[in-house]
């Protein structure tokens, strides 16, 4: 091959290499565009929020629809209970989730569980997530406390062991095996695990965002006080 014809190849090569890869930029472009639409407070990982933290506002209704579409980004919410602040009396506001199996690494839309070692566990162990969202009011404004509490799910064996698989008796007993179903893991229950703190951090750093750093809206061109 002449060195004319190795530079024709190189420069194809380079061509087709370019517009596989684009896409994938385009998207974590689009991605990391995405993520700081999103109203939070610029803090590093070691800085860590109070839980509960304190939101110095007085329009209850505004904080809960804030609190509401904040949690729909992670869970669906199964009932909520809003708080209310005003002269008649001050009521404390309870919302809580469905539990969500946890999302892998084949899921990176999904929010219910950040990036490293929580998403790696939910990846290989079958783990569910449940938020608890408490507003008390407070005299500076309201007291925001959010749990997720994360739970392991309990089976009586492994997915591919060959315990308590059909098993020849002999003493007269009738067996019946159901097919497709002998073979699989039966769950017992839910195991408690310890919080997902890094996914409340998240949580508490987008409601205070939203409720902190509130730009007025644009005024549209030709428009007067």
């Amino acid at each position: 091959m002449s060195f004319q014809d190795r530079r024709e190849f190189f420069k194809q090569l380079f061509v087709i290499a370019g517009l596989a890869l684009s896409p994938s930029a385009v998207g974590c472009s689009y991605l990391q565009q995405a993520r700081f639409l999103i109203p939070s407070i610029p803090l590093d990982k070691k800085t860590q929020l109070s839980n509960p933290v304190t939101v110095g506002v007085n329009d209850s209704e505004f904080l809960w629809n804030q609190i509401v579409d904040t949690v729909e980004d992670y869970f669906k919410i199964k009932s909520e209970q809003r708080a209310s602040r005003d002269p008649s009396g001050w009521l404390e506001g309870r919302m809580e989730t469905y539990p969500e199996i946890g999302a892998t690494f084949l899921e990176p839309w999904r929010k219910d569980a950040a990036f490293g070692y929580q998403r790696m566990q939910s990846t290989f162990q079958t783990i569910r997530r449940t938020c608890f969202v408490r507003v008390i009011p407070v005299e500076q404004g309201f007291s925001v406390a959010i749990e997720v509490i994360k739970e392991l799910e309990d089976v009586d064996r492994s997915q591919y062991s060959s315990e308590g698989s059909a098993i020849a008796r002999h003493d007269g007993s009738v067996v019946r095996a159901t097919p497709g179903l002998s073979g699989q893991p039966i769950t017992l229950g839910w195991i408690r695990q310890e919080n997902d703190t890094e996914l409340e951090q998240r949580i508490l750093r987008e409601i205070v965002g939203r409720t902190t750093n509130v730009s007025p809206p644009r005024r549209a061109a030709g428009t007067f006080k």
